[in-house]
C-alpha cells in the first residue's frame, strides 16, 4: 500500500511547474498522427489500420500539457491514440485518460508540441484493485476506556487521559486559549472519514468533501465514507485533527476546526493512485481548504525516478496539482514513511515496488528518485515520536528532509497512562476507538497545530504558516540512544545535525501552545 510520504523539501530542485498556462490560447499543434492521417476515400484495410492498437490491459494515464498547449488539442491527441479522456485539470494543465493501446504514452509523449511528459499511474489493468500506519489497529477494550473515564479529571474527555499525544504537544493546553476556528478547514486524503462518529459528527464540513478515487470528485452524500471493506485509516486521522470536546470519547488537537474527507484509496485496498491524489489537491483548492493532511505515499512507486518516463509524469502531475493548492491557499502536510530509512543519504533499497504488481528490488537515490507527496516543494514532511521524545523506532528520518516532528505512537516508548499504551488513541468507524502508530499518526498532529496557527493568524499564507511551525517547535537536539524495532536501546548514531534542525525531528516538535499564544 501506499506508505506515508517524505517530503523533502525544497531542496530537491523545483518541478517544472507551468505558471499561468495559456490554456486558452488560439495556437493548436498538429499531432504526428493527425499530420498523416490518411485523406478521404482510403481503403477500410489501410483506415482499418490506422486504428490505435486496442490489444492490452486497460489502464490509467496522466498527460501533462506543454505551456502553450491548449485542451482542445490535447484531448484530440489522447482520442487520436486510442486514449478516453476521463477528466482534465485545466487549472494545471493536466489530463486523465483511460486506454488500452501498449503505445499510448509513447505516441502522446512524441507530441511534444502539447505534451511535456506523459505517463501510466500503474502497472495493474484498472479492473485490479497500503496505508502508513506500522502494524495493525488495536480496539480500545471496555477495560481500558472503564480505566481512563474513572481517571478523567475535570475539563477532560473520557478517553483523554490515554491521550499522551496530546500533552506532548501541549494541545490541552492550547485548546483552553483557542480551540481551532470553524472557519478552518482541515482536508483528510486519505481512506475515507466516517462523519457519522459521534465525536466527527460536530466539526464534519460535507460541503468540502468528495470521493476523488478514479480522478473524478464525487460530492455525492455519504461517497467520502469508507468502503464496507475498506481501512479505518481516514477516520483515525480525522479523529487526531478535530474530534470535538463533547464529552463523548476523544480530543482532537484542534476540536474547534473543521475536518473535511477526500477519498482517494482504491476500492478494497489502501491504494492512492496519481489521478485521485491529484483530484484530491485539486478540490481542496477550489474548496477553500486551509490545510490537508497526507498520511500516504502515491502507489505504485514508493519512490519515483524522473529518469522513467513513466514515473517522471506522475511527479510532473502531483507537483502541479499540489503547488496549484499552496497557490490558492492551502497548506499541505505529509507523513515521511515508517521504514527507518534515512531520506537524506544517496542510496535506499526498495523491495516493495510496484506494489500493485510484482516488486523488482531496485537502488535508488531519493534525491532524484522522490517520495510522494512528502518530498513535493511546499509539503511539510513530518517524522514521528513516541512518548519520550525519541523518534519512533520505524520512523523514516533526513537532515534537510523532514521539516518537522510529532507524536505518531511507539510501543517500546510507554506512558503514564491509564492504558500504558504507547500508541495514538483516536476515532474508528462506527462510532469505536482505537490505537495506531505510524508516520501517518504523526502527520494529523501537525496538520492539527497548522490549523491552530490559522486560526490565530487567518491571513498567513501557506509559507508564513510553514515558517511558523518550524519557528515554534520545540527544539531537540539529537538524542544518546533510541530504540531499535525490537525494543533495543542502541546509539543514536544516525542522527545528524546542522543549520539549527536534526535528521530526526527537523527543526523540533511541533508545539500547539505556542500556535495560539
Amino acid at each position: 500500500m501506499a506508505q506515508l510520504g517524505s517530503r523533502s523539501p525544497k531542496r530537491h530542485g523545483r518541478l517544472a511547474v507551468p505558471v499561468g498556462l495559456a490554456l486558452t490560447a488560439s495556437l493548436a499543434f498538429l499531432s504526428p498522427v493527425a499530420a498523416s492521417a490518411a485523406p478521404l476515400g482510403t481503403t477500410a484495410g489501410a483506415a482499418a489500420a490506422a486504428r490505435p492498437d486496442a490489444s492490452g490491459p486497460e489502464l490509467s494515464y496522466v498527460a501533462n500539457l506543454n505551456t502553450y498547449a491548449t485542451v482542445t488539442a490535447a484531448r484530440k491527441a489522447v482520442e487520436r491514440a486510442g486514449g478516453t479522456v476521463v477528466t482534465s485539470y485545466e487549472q494545471i494543465g493536466v489530463i486523465v485518460a483511460h486506454s488500452q493501446n501498449p503505445d499510448f504514452a509513447k505516441q502522446l509523449r512524441a507530441q511534444r508540441g502539447l505534451f511535456v511528459s506523459v505517463g501510466a499511474t500503474r502497472t495493474a489493468p484498472l479492473k485490479t484493485v497500503q496505508t502508513t500506519e506500522e502494524g495493525t489497529t488495536q480496539r480500545l477494550s471496555a477495560a481500558d476506556a472503564a480505566k481512563a473515564a474513572a481517571s478523567a479529571q475535570a475539563g477532560q474527555e473520557p478517553l483523554e487521559p490515554n491521550q499522551w499525544d496530546l500533552r506532548a504537544i501541549k494541545a490541552d493546553q492550547a485548546q483552553a486559549i483557542n480551540p481551532g476556528s470553524p472557519d478552518v478547514t482541515v482536508g483528510v486524503i486519505d481512506t475515507g472519514v466516517d462523519d457519522t462518529h459521534p465525536d466527527l459528527a460536530a466539526n464534519f464540513s460535507k460541503s468540502q468533501s468528495a470521493n476523488c478515487v478514479g480522478g473524478v470528485a464525487d460530492t455525492t452524500d455519504g461517497a467520502w465514507r469508507p468502503y464496507p471493506d475498506g481501512s479505518d485509516h481516514g477516520t483515525h486521522v480525522a479523529g487526531t485533527i478535530a474530534a470535538a470536546r463533547n464529552g463523548i470519547g476523544v480530543s482532537g488537537v484542534a476540536p474547534g476546526a473543521k475536518v473535511a474527507a477526500i477519498k482517494v484509496s482504491e476500492p478494497g485496498t489502501s491504494l492512492f493512485y496519481t489521478e485521485a491524489v491529484v483530484c484530491g489537491f485539486v478540490f481542496a483548492a477550489e474548496k477553500g481548504i486551509e490545510v490537508t493532511n497526507n498520511s500516504y505515499y502515491v502507489d505504485p512507486w514508493y519512490f519515483n525516478c524522473k529518469s522513467d518516463d513513466d514515473q517522471k509524469a506522475l511527479v510532473e502531475a502531483l507537483g502541479r496539482a499540489s503547488k496549484y493548492a499552496e497557490r490558492k491557499g492551502v497548506l499541505n502536510v505529509a507523513s515521511a514513511g515508517n521504514e527507518n530509512w534515512d531520506l537524506a543519504s544517496h542510496s535506499i533499497t526498495d523491495t516493495t515496488s510496484p506494489d500493485d504488481g510484482t516488486p523488482t528490488p531496485r537502488t535508488v537515490d531519493p534525491h532524484d528518485c522522490l517520495d510522494l507527496p512528502t518530498q513535493l516543494p511546499g509539503v511539510v514532511s513530518v517524522s514521528a515520536t513516541g512518548d519520550k521524545g525519541l523518534r519512533s523506532y520505524y520512523s523514516s528520518y533526513g537532515l534537510g528532509v523532514i521539516d518537522v516532528a510529532a507524536p505518531g505512537g511507539d510501543k517500546w516508548q510507554i506512558p503514564d497512562t491509564p492504558d500504558a499504551n504507547g500508541r495514538v488513541l483516536s476515532t474508528l468507524p462506527g462510532g469505536g476507538y482505537g490505537y495506531k502508530q505510524g508516520t501517518s499518526m504523526a502527520g494529523p498532529h501537525v496538520a492539527g497545530v497548522a490549523a491552530l496557527l490559522k486560526s490565530a493568524h487567518p491571513s498567513a499564507t501557506p509559507a508564513q504558516l510553514q515558517t511558523m511551525l518550524k519557528a515554534q517547535a520545540t527544539k531537540a537536539a539529537c538524542p544518546d540512544k533510541i530504540y531499535d524495532a525490537t525494543g533495543t536501546l542502541i546509539d543514536a548514531t544516525t542522527c545528524q545535525s546542522k543549520w539549527g534542525q536534526t535528521g530526526y525531528y527537523g527543526y523540533g516538535v511541533v508545539d500547539a501552545l505556542k500556535a495560539v499564544k
